[in-house]
């Protein structure tokens, strides 16, 4: 197992699972991304916070990272914190706790950058994803209301948000 950013060679089979996870989202009933442009996963991956979990030679997961959320976490986007966005992971590897090593990742990462938070948010109330993240370390926060920010995919919009967090140890540093 190994976690690395992302290359522009893996855009294919994100956007295959951004694709897959959509579908399963709408198989759930649950609130779907919409469909993302090629141009703004190549720019995540320029910019270094497109990363992928690879298992024997194959993805089997992928998210993006950033160090500010405003649109979403308000005046807790001052708090230094890192934000996990899109968890996609690839259908084969569902049911193995995926997001245990991403999480345990994240934490790692979180702290080598300097940040006391690693966060996160759902669009809808999806108790699967809730109590999973719950079980993963994530305190679960608030739920928030957004409205219509034209910086925020639509599917954030008019819906409530779960966001989650985890108080990182910056002792270790």
């Amino acid at each position: 197992m190994k976690i690395q950013n992302s290359t522009v060679n893996d855009i294919e089979d994100i956007r295959r699972l951004y694709d897959e996870a959509i579908a399963y989202q709408k198989n759930k009933k649950g609130l779907p991304w919409q469909i993302l442009a090629k141009e703004i996963i190549e720019m995540e991956i320029i910019e270094n916070r497109q990363w992928k979990l690879v298992i024997d030679n194959e993805i089997a997961c992928v998210w993006v990272t950033t160090f500010s959320d405003p649109e979403i976490w308000g005046e807790k986007n001052l708090t230094p914190s890192v934000y996990l966005h899109r968890i996609a992971t690839n259908p084969k590897f569902r049911g193995q706790n995926v997001i245990s090593k991403v999480i345990n990742w994240a934490k790692e990462f979180g702290v080598q950058n300097k940040k006391s938070k690693l966060r996160l948010d759902t669009a809808g109330i999806n108790p699967g994803l809730i109590t999973m993240y719950v079980k993963n370390g994530f305190k679960f926060i608030d739920i928030t209301e957004i409205g219509n920010s034209e910086k925020l995919p639509t599917h954030y919009h008019n819906v409530p948000i779960c966001l989650f967090e985890i108080t990182l140890d910056t002792t270790i540093l």
